[in-house]
């Protein structure tokens, strides 16, 4: 079991005097657990009143599969070659309500970042304002169910040349 982060982080910060900073490039992990094999992420799961509705518009956004339809009612969806993660959409009779605590961020591929936008509207998705503020740099979108995700402005290739 790990330590509470409240404790780990009081021990790091009376150790070194300040609480500790992460660092673009390099892995966050505790230092007693730095040799464990760090889990990964297999499935991020959706709720929805309709979830082959949701399943459909996620498969179209991302040019993904259905994998499995495990008793017929949560559609298990990835990429073609079953690498992961990938999206399970399972029923829940309640209406979707408030803000997600975690989201999809998402960059276009082969496309501006405008043609996108364009092809997730006509897809079934909607710009949505959950308190952004009007100079960020992405747009805020929401499923047909109300799931809230982001297109990022740059795209993969334009990450990727600033990458080097």
């Amino acid at each position: 079991m790990l330590p509470d982060d409240d404790a780990f982080l009081s021990e790091i910060t009376l150790q070194s005097g300040r609480a500790p900073e992460l660092v673009p490039g390099t892995t966050c992990v505790r230092p007693a657990y730095s040799a464990v094999m760090p889990s990964r992420i297999a499935q991020v799961a959706i709720d929805a009143q309709q979830p082959q509705v949701i399943a459909e518009f996620w498969c179209a956004v991302l040019g993904w599969v259905v994998h499995d339809i495990e008793d017929d009612i949560v559609w298990c969806i990835g990429p073609a070659d079953g690498r992961w993660p990938g999206i399970d959409v399972g029923p829940t009779p309640d209406a979707k309500s408030g803000k997600n605590r975690l989201h999809l961020d998402l960059r276009a591929d082969g496309v501006s970042t405008e043609e996108e936008l364009e092809r997730l509207l006509a897809l079934g998705a909607r710009k949505v304002d959950i308190g952004q503020d009007t100079d960020v740099s992405w747009t805020v979108l929401a499923d047909p169910q109300g799931n809230e995700f982001c297109l990022l402005k740059s795209t993969v290739q334009e990450l990727q040349a600033s990458l080097g």
